[in-house]
Formats: structure tokens, sequence, C-alpha cells
């Protein structure tokens, strides 16, 4: 297997083609990457923005090129010494009328050869839930007729753009071409005899006959735990593996298949030993990926939360907690607005799901015999989804490994806070369900409630945390990332040192990221949030006057102010983090495509959070009247203001700049594969996805690559601009080629741990050494704050009597005696990466 020495993940769609990348191999292989990381690239939906919405996975997406274009991008990768590795999608497909195997059980329901291909409940008819409202309403108001199929010519329901297929066995053959000659009594029986049931999109929470993905009703369940469908939809994959174009895989929500350890397993013997694969794979603190899954590792998440503790000022948070709270006028609890999350999905947005655990629970406490009613075990079930502190458990149908059981116990434990004795004894039960302790007769549906059970808590605790929780809790934007603990928690800088330690045991291979397409800001923004927490009180005396200079904007509803204060205190923190960098405002087209991007993301925040407003019910009000408020902190007129913005956030621009160089420096010298999301390797300013998809200039950062001027950290353009960083990356990406073994296996060791402004730590392998020293926690040196003396900057601790003799600094050239490291003016020259080979 070879293993990448660093990755580059590239978004295709919005522009970006296969001929387009391979024109782009000749910079990525200047930039100093090993292997592009490559988004979905089979054919998607029509009009896919991202490519997970598959429609065929064994077809390459003409929309993006094709076989041939695929073919020439990988030969441009080849002739420049480049990898490939490809993001797939094993868990759901486009519930779309453009999937040939969803149209085709469509229309002949289970008897459909493609039937056993996705996750449906068969006892009933297949629910489409894409209507407008129900059936019969859309159909007296005339929206629903029978029309001859555009494509296929054959009779079909016809709503707006879309064309149901009728089933052969209830297609006469003197049917009609159209409606004209059927009344809406014989229409609606038509509908009745179909092995599907048109439905509105507002039930599908409650009454969905299909697997969805997280809660969206376009992406159905696949059964990939089935082997003829594993076959069946990774031909295409393991032809582009065996055939030597792909060299990796990265398995795209792994918590969501039934089975993610038989899954790898089988994959692993399909594509052989070679094949780098990785898993997305979100850990909780102190979580791990199962010892005997044959991957390299996940996709890097937990490297993000790990570096929270390199950023964040720990001493100074309840500081910026309370002026958050005064702020917002009430006390923040953090545990009730975790379980108040997790409640609003449990028993509304994954509501039928939760029924289908309910019913089947009640359904082996019958054949056991148990004497349990329906509502203890909903309490009882309630209360264990909600008390899960991770994404999921892995057990089989069969089982649950030692390692889950003591795990499942430890949350029943904190479950059973909020039950009566008779919920108690409804827990009980449910935990052995989940144990596999029934009698045989239950045991079938004992292993169905396992799976199913399993696939929920992933999702549940996803869009309780990521994509409601953390819309709703403004302090601190930056600790609200994929990955992240939601509950307060304390940043050392041991603690990433011990992060690493752990990293360098268990996946040295895994990825090392630092923004996705998931994630929720570019890791440039969160790197300059992070600064809030060293400055606290003039941070809230920032939003206080800002707040009082835009109060005429504020609009009273009846259902109180808007914007809110914790959505003031959150606009301001967001705008500061998508700011650009360079100083002064923006005029003319630059700032009105800054405003159009910012009111897509406030819109987006107000509708996760779900509270004055949300997705499937909008506050139109609300939601106008905040993205005016939003608006106006960007008009003209709004000079004082912006002038004031501009100016104040400044300390803060500056010390996110070189937050981003130190966790850049990291991230290519720690231990894991670095991950370089596209347009990072410049400033990663980027909101919430869609923002963070936009295709990067590339052409721009490959002409100014190709200048090899030295680094000069002092030059405050080309930090504000992002070439530092794309020439750090360059550098340090070289030495990671000629060196690989150095920072895959080489030991890590901290370094300098007395002095709280510096991470510094040494890798070693064989004769071979790299040291690293980079700042943190400078922003109070920014503002001039006399506090900071200048030996809060120095070491305070000598170099091990290993680490000696004469070093290179990658960044700069020079070479220093490790005496004369020891005593650096960091001030001046804060950023150094030594690398030393003994020859002796």
């Amino acid at each position: 297997m070879t293993i990448p020495t660093a990755t580059y993940r590239l978004q295709f769609r919005n522009g970006m083609t296969f001929d387009r990348a391979a024109a782009l191999a000749p910079y990525w292989r200047r930039l100093g990457i090993s292997h592009l990381y490559a988004s979905p690239i089979f054919t998607a939906a029509p009009g896919s923005t991202h490519g997970y919405d598959v429609t065929n996975p064994n077809e390459i997406d003409p929309a993006i090129g094709g076989r041939d274009g695929f073919d020439r991008m990988v030969a441009a990768l080849k002739n420049e010494g480049l990898g490939l590795i490809l993001d797939i999608v094993p868990n759901h497909m486009a519930a779309s009328l453009d999937n040939p195997w969803w149209y085709d059980v469509i229309k002949n329901g289970i008897h459909s050869p493609y039937a056993r291909i996705f996750d449906i409940d068969w006892s009933r008819r297949l629910t489409l839930p894409f209507l407008g409202e129900s059936f019969e309403h859309e159909l007296q108001a005339g929206n629903i007729s029978i029309t001859a199929d555009p494509i296929t010519g054959k009779p079909a329901f016809a709503y707006h753009d879309s064309y149901y297929p009728i089933a052969p066995e209830t297609r006469e053959d003197r049917l009609p071409a159209t409606s004209h000659s059927l009344n809406k009594t014989e229409i609606a029986t038509l509908h009745d005899r179909q092995p599907y049931k048109l439905t509105s999109w507002r039930t599908a929470r409650h009454n969905l006959s299909y697997r969805r993905f997280f809660e969206i009703t376009g992406l159905v369940g696949v059964r990939v735990e089935d082997d003829a469908v594993f076959d069946a939809t990774h031909q295409l994959i393991l032809e582009l593996v065996r055939s030597g174009a792909v060299d990796g895989l990265r398995i795209d929500h792994v918590d969501g298949l039934a089975d993610p350890k038989a899954y790898l397993d089988r994959l692993r013997l399909k594509v052989g030993q070679d094949c780098y694969l990785l898993v997305e794979k979100i850990l909780a603190d102190g979580e791990h990926v199962p010892a005997d899954w044959p991957v390299s590792g996940t996709t890097g998440y937990e490297f993000i939360a790990a570096l929270s503790n390199v950023l964040v000022d720990s001493g100074k948070l309840e500081v910026l907690r309370g002026a958050y709270d005064a702020f917002c006028g009430q006390k923040t609890d953090l545990d009730g607005e975790v379980r108040a999350a997790k409640l609003l999905m449990i028993n509304h947005n994954f509501e039928g799901e939760f029924s289908t655990l309910l019913q089947l629970a009640m359904t082996v406490a019958q054949k056991e015999g148990k004497d349990l009613s329906l509502s203890n075990l909903e309490t009882a079930l309630r209360e264990l989804l909600v008390a899960f502190p991770v994404y999921r458990t892995y057990g089989t149908r069969e089982r649950l490994c030692g390692e889950d059981e003591a795990l499942l116990g430890a949350i029943a434990d904190s479950g059973r806070v909020h039950l009566t004795a008779p919920g108690e004894t409804a827990l009980a039960f449910i935990i052995s369900i989940l144990k596999g302790s029934v009698c045989d007769a239950a045991a079938f549906l004992a292993g169905e409630f396992r799976v199913r059970f399993q696939q929920l808590t992933g999702p549940l605790m996803a869009k309780s945390i990521e994509d409601t929780l953390f819309f709703r809790q403004h302090m601190a934007l930056a600790l609200n990332e994929v990955g992240a603990d939601p509950l307060p928690r304390p940043f050392a800088l041991w603690r990433f040192h011990e992060a690493m330690a752990d990293r360098l045991k268990r996946q040295p291979d895994g990825l090392s990221s630092t923004s996705t397409h998931d994630t929720k800001r570019g890791e440039d923004a969160r790197a300059r949030l992070s600064t809030l927490s060293e400055a606290p009180e003039i941070w809230a005396a920032n939003v206080a006057r800002w707040c009082d200079t835009n109060r005429t904007v504020i609009a009273e509803l009846d259902d109180g102010p808007a914007p809110e204060p914790s959505v003031q205190w959150m606009l301001y923190q967001a705008l500061a983090g998508v700011w650009p960098a360079e100083p002064g405002v923006p005029t003319g087209p630059e700032l009105d495509a800054l405003e159009a991007r910012f009111l897509v993301y406030v819109e987006k925040s107000l509708r996760e959070a779900k509270l004055r407003t949300n997705w499937g019910d909008n506050n139109d009000a609300y939601e106008r009247a905040v993205l005016a408020y939003a608006s106006h902190l960007f008009a003209p007129e709004n000079s004082v203001f912006l002038k004031d913005f501009v100016h104040s956030i400044q300390p803060f621009v500056l010390a996110g700049l070189r937050n981003s160089l130190s966790q850049t420096i990291i991230k290519l010298t720690a231990p894991g594969v670095p991950d370089i999301y596209q347009g990072s390797e410049s400033l990663d300013l980027s909101l919430v996805d869609p923002d963070n998809r936009r295709t990067p200039p590339f052409e721009q950062f490959h002409s100014r690559l190709e200048d090899s001027a030295a680094i000069d950290f002092s030059f405050e353009d080309e930090m504000r601009n992002g070439v530092t960083k794309q020439r750090v990356i360059c550098r340090i990406l070289e030495l990671r080629r000629r060196h690989p073994d150095l920072f895959r296996t080489g030991s890590y060791e901290p370094l300098f741990e007395g002095s709280p402004s510096i991470v510094s730590y040494a890798r070693t392998h064989s004769n071979q050494t790299v040291i690293v020293m980079v700042p943190r926690l400078g922003l109070q040196q920014l503002l001039g704050n006399e506090q900071i003396k200048a030996n809060d900057l120095a070491m305070r601790d000598s170099l091990p009597a290993s680490l000696r003799g004469v070093f290179t600094d990658v960044l700069s050239g020079s070479s220093y005696h490790a005496g004369e490291i020891e005593s650096l003016p960091l001030i001046e020259h804060p950023f150094f990466v030594f690398y030393q080979q003994n020859t002796a």
C-alpha cells in the first residue's frame, strides 16, 4: 500500500470538470501533494452540486467529463507522479426519477429486480413524499393528471415536471394518454392500485416506508450489507481500483451502514491489501476507530478538535461565556440545550424512525411474554437515545461486542436519571434486546432492532449537535465544529500533545484535516475566531458598541425582537470570521459578493437553529427582519459601523493569521496525513456549505507559486493575501515527500512545555529529526499588552541531550546550532521547522 504524503481535496461540479483538473495536475505537483482526493464522480442527479445523490454508481458522470474525461485526468495525474483517492457513497442513492433503479422500483414495486437494492419496508406501499400537499389535495387542485411521459411515451401520473410511471399490471391497454377522459375519482382509484403512494413531503418524518440519509427524503438507503447489492453497486469502483487508476477510497458515512465492519472487510477483500482506505467517521473525545477495521483511519475531524487545545485560551473562556450570557440576558444551560436538541430530533425530525424502533421493541416484548406498556417502552427508548454520547455502537445482527456492551451499560446508567421504576424496567429490557438476550422466537426481530437502532444514533447525534445546537449557541463559533464536544471542557496544550501521541499510535496514516466540504467554516476563519477567547472583554465591548450603532434596524415583532441578542452576537462574530484579511472596507462588486454570501449563511443559520423558523415551516417575517439587519451591516450609508468594525477586528485578523500558519505547520508535521481542502492553501475564510464548495481561483494560485521568493513572516501583505501560507505548505510538503518515513512513523516528543506561548515538538526517525516551533495565544502581544513579557515568548527549557548539532530551518534556509534554537527571539521570527540528518 502506498500511503499518501499529503492529499488535496477537490470538489467536482460547480465548474470543476475532469479536463480542468487534468490541467491543474502540474500545480498540485508543485504544491507538494502526493494524491488528489476527489469528491464523488459517479453519475448523480441532474444539477447536483456535490455528487452524493448518486443515480448510477456504475457510470462516471457525463456532466463532469464522463469516462473519457476521467481517463484523461488520471493520465495527467500519473504524468505528474500523483495518485488518486475517490470518495464513494455506499450508504445511499438518489430517490430520484432520474435513478433508473429507483424508477424501476416505483414502476414495478416489490417485483422489480432492484427492489432489494434499497432499504424499503415492503409490508406497505412505497411512499413517495414529493408532493407539496396530500395526493387528494393536489388532485383536487388540478396539479395531478394522467399524461404521456415525454421520455417513455407511456401514460404516467404527471405532477408539475415529474412523471410517475403507472405499474404495468394496473395499466389497461386502452388507458388514455391524458387524463381528459378520466375523472378525478378514476385517477384516485388508479393511484390506489399502484405499488407506491404519492404523499406530501410534510408527512415524510412520520410515515416514510424507506430508510433515508439523515432526514433527506431525496436520498434512499442502500442495503449494501447484502452481497448481491454490494456487487451491483461496486462494479465500476472495483474496476477502477484493480486497473490502477484509483489508489484509495474514502467511504462516506460509514456509520449509516447496517454492519460497517462486515462492509469494510468485504471491500478490503475485493480491492486487495494495496488500496488505501479511509472512513468518514466522527470520533467523540476518547473514542477510537475500532481496531479490527481494515482501514488506515478517518478523514480527520478529530484532528480539528485536537487543534482547539492549541488555539483556544481556556483560562478566559468563562469570561467570554459570562459576557455572552450577560448580553443575551440569560445563563446558558448547555446540558439542557443538548437534551432539548436531541428531544426535538427524536420527537419531530426522526419521528418515523423512532416509531419503527418502538414498535419493534413492543413486538419483541410480546414474543418474550413481557408485561411492558408501550408508554414505558417509549419513554425508556427516548431516554436511551438522548443519553447516547457517541455516534453509534458496532454490534451485528447477532450480538454486541464486549466493549459496546460496557458502553451501553454506562449510557443506560445516565438514561435512568429521568425514569421512574417502570421506565427503568423497560430500559433494562431494551438493553437486553441490544445485547441479544432474547428467546429464539424473538431473535430475528431483536437483530432488526439492533441494526435500526445503530443506524439511527449517528444521524440523531449529527442533526442534534452539528445541525441544531451549533446554530443555537453562539458564545464562540470557533468551537462549533464538526466533531467537537458541545459541552464545556478545558483546553490545554498538554491535551494536544497527548492526542498527537495517541494519533501516532492508533492511526498514523489517517487524514489530518482542518477544512472539509462539511465543516461549519473555513480553517482560517476558525483560526481567527479562536482569538476571541484571548480578549473576551474587548470582543464583548465591540459587540455592544456595534449593536448600539445598528439598534434602529432591529424589528419589533410579535414574538420578540429580530434579530434577538444571541443572533446579533452570532452575526458580528460570523462577519468577523468571513471578512477579508486585507485592511480597509471592500467596495463595489467585492462588497456586494461578500454580502450575498453572508446572507445565504444567515438564512441557513436561522433555519438550522429551528427556534423561530425552520426549513419546513418558515417564519417569513422573522427571516426578512434578520436578513434586513444583516444586509444593513454592508450598506455604504452605514459607514460609521463599517469603519469601526474593520478597525476593531484588525488585531483579531492579525492574530488569526498567525494562528493560521501555526495550525498549518502543525498539520503538515504532526502525526497523520495532511489534507489540504481546495483553496485552503491560501486563506480559507469560507462559511458553511454551499459557501465552502465554491471553486477557488486555481490559476491565480498556480501563477503566484511560480514565484519562489523567500518566506518573510514580517511581510504583512503576503500574510494577508495567503501567499505566505501557500509557500509554507510548498516548503514543508517538499520535505515530507523527500522523507516520508520521518513523518509517517517518526517518534513524537513535546518540547519546551514550560513555555505557554509556544507549541514545539520533535519527530525523529532513524538518523533524521525535525523540530517544530510555532506561536500560540499571541493576541495580547499584538494588542501591545505590557503584561506580555519577552520571556513569555522564550523557551524556558533546554532541548534534550539527544537533539544536538546543526539544524536547517526549512522555511528560511538558515542553519542553527541547538544552543541557538534554545535562545531564539520568537517575537521577531516565530515560525520554525528545523531539519537535521545525522550522517555520523
